[in-house]
């Protein structure tokens, strides 16, 4: 039994339904915006695609799991590669590809049950990789908080440098200093004083504010229209591996998940269908031109702290994402944030990615003591950080962060030594 003061499928009064749900809204909000930021994607498909998603998840797991799916930073990268190589609409042909390998290890779990699963992706693969995607995107952050691009020249410059900082303390005073639901916010903090910073010193353009339309329709990327549906082996390889991480991750915050509202997610509605959902939610976002999604820690948290674990709450923040999508003027407000403000929200993200990472290890008391987990976790982090590349022609490779995934899992199943250290409650 839980403590709850809303379970799962009881709904709130009106007055109280409106400021949970926009509680769980600005928790998401600064995360799931900031990717498509980074990637060169609509925020407003974004928020559009994350409110759309959650109600497909919520629909497939019956209602009987709380969770919001944002924007998944895991994919910032391979977003960046598939775009460079072919295009905008190449990163969204990779996104689909990821929905179809959730479906079918949705389906393979429903057949067989979930415990290969769990041992397939242990901890001393898992980590390395998570670890590999926060440090991989550290000099993107760095620069967007550092420097300025004119006439195509990037020059370092003091004062957005400035703002990034002021944006950095912000959101770690958010953390450090405050307690509820306002240090579960800093991402939304961060920016928003790092925001009216860049107003003061002068970096900010409201050109764009003033001729937004307060009504506009998201600007989609539609497969066929707005680009070729054109698959490529480099594509599904910089793509599809990640979704080893993501799956890890799920896993992860449905064992948290169900620990703080009593439940096992995990066997009720089943692994199975929690992934599904995850995977309908990132399917439909790619046809619409919006970035691979996945269940948010940050949602979790605010359950954990309200204890309003109403899947209607979850349902209404869903509703507020994709209205607010609509507002012209406040998604031009959104494209006007200095990129020197999301440089400095983005050292502090990326770190926590990383750490995170580290903090599985440490969790799962994973013995460097073992030559096996010292070669696997080594292995992994230099291939993905140097960006190592195996080149099969000029239109096939693997790079990066995709080879280091593939290569910690061949690790993990060849060497001998391998004990039962799977993925398990110990998760958060």
């Amino acid at each position: 039994m839980n403590n709850g003061v809303l379970d799962v499928h009881e709904k709130p009064t009106a007055s109280r339904w409106v400021i949970l749900s926009l509680q769980h809204m600005f928790a998401m909000f600064g995360a799931t915006i900031l990717v498509p930021q980074l990637v060169g994607l609509s925020p407003a498909i974004a928020l559009l695609t994350s409110g759309i998603a959650t109600i497909i998840f919520i629909l497939v797991t019956r209602f009987q799991v709380p969770a919001y799916l944002g924007s998944s930073f895991a994919f910032i990268i391979p977003i960046q590669v598939a775009t460079q190589t072919g295009g905008i609409g190449s990163a969204m042909i990779g996104s689909l590809f990821v929905a179809l390998v959730y479906a079918i290890v949705s389906l393979v779990i429903w057949k067989t049950g979930y415990r290969w699963i769990m041992k397939a992706l242990p901890p001393i693969v898992v980590a390395p990789v998570i670890i590999v995607i926060g440090l991989a995107l550290a000099p993107t952050a760095i620069s967007m908080a550092s420097t300025v691009t004119v006439d195509g020249v990037s020059e370092y410059n003091l004062l957005h440098f400035s703002a990034a900082i002021v944006t950095l303390a912000a959101a770690v005073i958010c953390i450090m200093f405050f307690k509820g639901i306002v240090s579960l916010m800093p991402v939304l903090v961060g920016i928003i004083v790092g925001y009216i910073y860049s107003a003061f010193i002068g970096i900010l353009d409201f050109t764009k504010v003033r001729e937004a339309n307060w009504f506009e329709v998201p600007e989609m990327l539609l497969p066929g229209i707005d680009y070729e549906f054109v698959v490529t082996p480099t594509l599904l390889v910089v793509m599809v591996p990640i979704a080893i991480v993501t799956i890890s991750e799920h896993i992860g915050h449905q064992l948290v998940l169900g620990r703080i509202v009593g439940r096992d997610y995990i066997k009720n509605p089943g692994l199975n269908r929690s992934l599904l959902g995850d995977g309908l939610g990132t399917f439909i976002s790619g046809m619409l031109g919006g970035p691979p999604k996945t269940t948010y820690g940050e949602n979790i948290g605010v359950l954990a702290i309200t204890r309003v674990y109403s899947v209607y709450v979850i349902l209404g923040a869903a509703v507020f994402a994709i209205l607010l999508s609509f507002v012209g003027k406040a998604m031009a407000m959104i494209a006007t944030i200095p990129t020197a403000v999301l440089g400095g929200i983005s050292i502090l993200l990326f770190g926590i990615i990383a750490s995170s990472g580290l903090r599985m290890l440490v969790d799962h008391k994973i013995d460097f003591g073992q030559q096996r987990n010292l070669v696997i976790a080594s292995v992994i982090l230099v291939i993905g950080i140097g960006g190592a590349t195996i080149r099969f022609s000029d239109t096939f490779q693997i790079e990066g962060m995709a080879l280091s995934a593939i290569v910690g899992v061949l690790l993990n199943w060849v060497l001998p030594g391998k004990t039962e250290n799977a993925m398990d409650d110990k998760i958060e």
